[in-house]
């Protein structure tokens, strides 16, 4: 599988290490409470389709990238730095 990085180009999935949803950029509001939190930590999602994830080049430039991706055909979509996604909004 290969991800578009978008700054060195087509790499293979093997140089980066798989974090899960990319949800998890969301981090809810300290005053929210134990159970947000517990939820934040343990509660994860499990999709079929298109899904945004969380991919760490960890064999490159160590880039965190959220990578769009259907998860019933491992089919890449998209891939963009992580600090340039702005979460909750369409993209």
């Amino acid at each position: 599988m290969l991800i578009p990085h978008p700054l060195l180009g087509p790499r293979d999935a093997q140089e980066f290490t798989y974090l899960g949803d990319a949800a998890l950029m969301q981090r809810p509001d300290p005053q929210a409470g134990e159970a947000a939190f517990a939820d934040y930590v343990f509660q994860r999602d499990n999709p079929a389709g298109v899904h945004r994830e969380l991919w760490y080049h960890e064999y490159g430039d160590r880039s965190w990238l959220v990578v769009t991706r259907d998860t019933t055909t491992h089919e890449i979509l998209g891939a963009k730095l992580a600090r340039n996604v702005k979460m909750g909004l369409p993209e």
